[in-house]
């Protein structure tokens, strides 16, 4: 009987060593993995500043050229397809989105936040503040436009 209790303490004790030996080999791979991670994003850090890269500038001033425009445009387009307001917001948007997509195409990321419409008599106001940025450079300019209604 003694040596029956024996081996059941000495399987529990295997049991315990098991499963330490586990949980040290868990701590150790998240001890690896997070310094993988650290790695990686100290990989980018040491490389140089290209100071001739002036996409953000040249994006910026593209979009300051097209903004009211474009918006002028879409209104025109979006004529009779609600009211004056909805027209207003939609072309407002749509011009939103192209900027984005323009900035992809240009490896810029560009956000306009805070798009404000609001309509005067037969004038259209459209605000928004523009984030244009990539990995070297940001900047935030403030985007407005005044566009008759059809």
């Amino acid at each position: 009987m003694a040596h029956r209790k024996w081996c059941l303490m000495n399987n529990n004790n295997q049991d315990e060593n098991a499963q330490m030996l586990l949980a040290t080999g868990i701590v150790l791979l998240l001890a690896l993995l997070s310094m993988a991670i650290y790695g990686v994003k100290v990989v980018g850090m040491g490389e140089p500043y290209d100071s001739s890269d002036d996409a953000v500038l040249q994006t910026a001033t593209e979009i300051d050229n097209v903004w009211e425009t474009t918006i002028q445009y879409r209104v025109s387009e979006l004529e009779g397809l609600g009211t004056d307001s909805e027209i207003c917001f939609n072309a407002a948007e749509s011009v939103q989105k192209d900027l984005m997509r323009h900035g992809e195409h240009r490896g810029v990321e560009v956000i306009l936040v805070g798009l404000n419409v609001s309509i005067d008599g037969n004038e259209c106001n459209v605000s928004a503040e523009a984030g244009i940025a990539d990995r070297n450079s940001r900047m935030l300019m403030i985007l407005e436009a005044s566009v008759i209604l059809p």
